[in-house]
Parts: structure tokens; sequence; C-alpha cells
């Protein structure tokens, strides 16, 4: 089985501009995010640290995706203090980045997913460092927050339910109560649910950039204020839009009859 999860649905990392997309595959908790070349089943200790995060920028009709791999097999993708650094160096460098439109996350390891924080190393550190490193996390990954975010995807009830259990939740389950989007028979390539996520990214290239950010940021802050709020969060929202050259190039090309060519601007 894979699990391709639509943007925010599994996580999303701080990029602002960017969507993206997490594939996973296997189950829910220690799931699997497909991705890279067909995965290899024999796994090493060995792989240099620089090797647990690999960035690729696709290219031709795939230009303005970039895919993040995984590749910490022997800590099963947990997050280490490195990977951590190396995912927040990258997605610094994608904020910036104008060509970027969107961010696949995937795994490169077979049958894994993420194993959330590296436990192994966080016994070794000094209580003193334990808060930060969960900031950084949040910095990095700013969807995670069980009590909170569990709660206003699923409710109050089932959600307790969840963490008081500490219940893992195949594919099926995960898209039954609404936290992922799509779940796939895997392929002999075992990457159905990269496949999927870039079906999904190659929908999102065409729209808008700028549209497409303020409507990020109107879900994501509308989701946690009442109606009233949320709909004023949404005109402020689309004002920003009234001014660029893509809300014109998208009018014009409704009366010419073409697709939009967006710039972002």
């Amino acid at each position: 089985m894979a699990v391709a999860a639509a943007p925010g649905a599994l996580g999303a990392l701080g990029a602002g501009r960017v969507r993206l997309v997490a594939a996973c595959c296997a189950r829910l908790g220690p799931a699997a995010w497909a991705g890279g070349p067909a995965p290899r089943r024999g796994y090493s200790s060995e792989v240099k640290t620089e090797d647990e995060l690999r960035v690729r920028h696709l290219e031709e009709e795939n230009r303005g995706i970039v895919v993040l791999g995984i590749n910490r097999a022997y800590g099963k993708n947990s997050l280490s203090k490195n990977l951590l650094k190396m995912l927040s160096k990258a997605v610094d460098a994608l904020k910036s980045d104008k060509k970027v439109r969107t961010i696949i996350i995937r795994s490169e390891v077979p049958g894994i997913f993420c194993a959330g924080a590296d436990l192994k190393e966080r016994a070794k550190m000094h209580s003193s460092e334990v808060g930060p490193f969960v900031s950084k996390i949040r910095a990095v990954i700013n969807d995670i927050g069980g009590t909170q975010r569990l709660p206003r995807a699923i409710g109050m009830s089932l959600a307790k339910e969840l963490i008081f259990s500490a219940r893992v939740l195949d594919g099926q389950e995960a898209k039954a109560v609404g936290l992922i989007s799509h779940v796939l028979e895997q392929n002999q390539e075992g990457d159905a649910a990269y496949r999927k996520a870039l079906d999904l990214a190659r929908e999102f290239l065409p729209q808008g950039p700028v549209a497409m950010r303020v409507a990020k940021l109107a879900i994501n802050q509308g989701m946690e204020v009442d109606l009233v709020t949320g709909l004023a969060i949404e005109e402020a929202c689309y004002a920003q839009t009234i001014s660029t050259k893509d809300r014109l190039e998208g009018l014009l090309a409704f009366k010419e009859k073409r697709p939009p060519r967006y710039k972002g601007e």
C-alpha cells in the first residue's frame, strides 16, 4: 500500500511560498516516504551524514519541483540533529529561490516513513538541549504539535483516543479519519506514492505563485480563528493580489482563451 498526502496532511515545511507534497508508503507511524530510484533492500550503517538528505531539482516539464529525499535507513529516517540541520539549510535555500514552486518530501528507504525524533540521540542530550531541539523541529516542520493540531483535524474525541492509546494507523485508517488524501496500490518499483505526489505537484505548477502563497496563508491562519475573522483574513490576502501582474495576466488569458503565463509578480 502506498499513501500520498496532500499538502499539509502529514506536515509542511516552513517554506511559506512553496507547496509541499509528502509521499509515503506502507504504514503510518513507521511508514515510508516514497522516493529516489527503485529502493535497495540492503541497508548500510555506513551512510555518510551528508547523504542523509538528497536535494533534487527536477527539470523539463517538472521544472519548479524540488524533491527532498530522506536517506537515513539505519535510524528509520528519524530526525537527528544532523538531519534537522540539513533540512533547515535546504528549506532556507529554497525560500529564496523564486524558481521553486513545489517541494516533494520522499523517503529513499523502503518501508519507512519517519520514526519521529531520534530517541537514541535524544537520550544522550542534556535536559537543557531538549527544548531548543524540539523548537528547531517546529521551526522546520511547522505542522507538528499533535495535542493541538490533531483535534483540529479529526475532532477532540478521536484525537484523545489516538493520543492516549498511541495507536498506529495504517493508510486506509488514516484516510478514513481525514489525515491523508490518497491511498494507492503499491507498484513494482515501490514508488507509487511518489508518482502520485509528482502528479499533484504538476497540477500545482501552472497556478499563480502569488495567489497560491496567499491562499496557503489564508487557509493556515483561517483554521485557527472563527469564521468571521477567517473571512477577514481571506479578504486581506486577496487584497495582496489586486496590484499584481499575475492577476492582470489571469484576466487577459481568460479573455483570450489561453493558458495564463504566471511569473509570480
